[in-house]
């Protein structure tokens, strides 16, 4: 479990500018979650994502990860950094190993695993994220965006973290990119019940479609914070701090409005379509 409490952070304390960019954020994140974390430019999530390994400290409060207080001056960042692995917004940007296999082994080398645990670790990660084995040697230039995208993310999942964090995970993707990635994001919750994703994402339909949890953000606070379904019948506060809901879900609203009897919760084109079906008399998958 990931627990926050009454974190805060100011930016260069004490000097000219300084700035708060988090105030008494005070959230739990349990294992097995898949949690989007939304916000409008500037709310606070990359500051507040980079404090779940440590590469921010809070100017005040605690956080525990399995029990363990980061924050602790004691505590061993690199044991931190092992259990939490970032993937930053264009992680492909960081690749630069002659093949795939060599940029995916590059953590547990350096870690100082043997050679079978490397390979082995390797060999796993790509599965993972759906590289063939075809691919480990060759250039990780060569390859497409979305791919270099899934290296990237083997290459952290290789260090076999407790927490995975991705930042934008699909920004400067095309559609079928896009739902590539949010495809092995789902894929990599299914096979790995015990670890905790999260993901940060400005697009809502890929937050409808891909998260079990949300937590929103507006001007370092936490605004709100639910299931998928309770946060995005939320429209009126959602759009009162800049952020929108999936079309879908505006598109019920307005078949509501019209005289539908159409259920609250519709959040994806999936359940809107049986939705609307079973009002016509209909009934079965769609």
């Amino acid at each position: 479990m990931i627990k926050i409490d009454n974190v805060n952070y100011v930016y260069q304390q004490g000097m000219p500018f300084e700035r708060q960019a988090l105030f008494d954020i005070n959230i739990e994140i349990p294992d097995g979650s898949l949690t989007a974390l939304i916000g409008h430019t500037g709310s606070g999530k990359s500051t507040l994502i980079q404090h779940l390994n440590a590469l921010i400290k809070p100017t005040s409060g605690k956080i525990t990860i399995d029990d363990v207080n980061i924050t602790d001056a004691k505590t061993d960042l690199k044991l931190i950094r092992r259990k939490v692995g970032l993937v930053f917004q264009y992680p492909e940007h960081q690749l630069f190993e002659e093949t795939v296999y060599k940029d995916i082994a590059f953590g547990p080398k350096n870690i100082g695993l043997d050679e079978n645990e490397i390979d082995e670790r390797v060999r796993l990660s790509a599965e993972a994220v759906g590289l063939k084995e075809k691919y480990l040697d060759r250039s990780p230039f060569e390859l497409s965006g979305g791919q270099k995208r899934r290296v990237a993310i083997a290459g952290v999942i290789a260090m076999n973290p407790k927490v995975l964090i991705l930042d934008e995970p699909t920004a400067g993707l095309d559609p079928r990119g896009r739902d590539s990635i949010l495809n092995l994001i789902k894929n990599l919750h299914e096979k790995n019940r015990d670890m905790i994703i999260i993901f940060v994402s400005h697009s809502m339909e890929d937050v409808a479609k891909t998260a079990e949890h949300v937590i929103v953000m507006n001007e370092g606070r936490i605004e709100t914070e639910g299931s998928v379904s309770e946060v995005f019948t939320k429209c009126k506060l959602l759009r009162s701090i800049g952020l929108d809901v999936p079309q879908i879900t505006l598109l019920a609203d307005k078949l509501r409005a019209a005289g539908y009897d159409l259920p609250r919760h519709i959040y994806t084109v999936k359940y809107a379509a049986k939705a609307i079906k079973e009002l016509m008399g209909g009934g079965g998958d769609v």
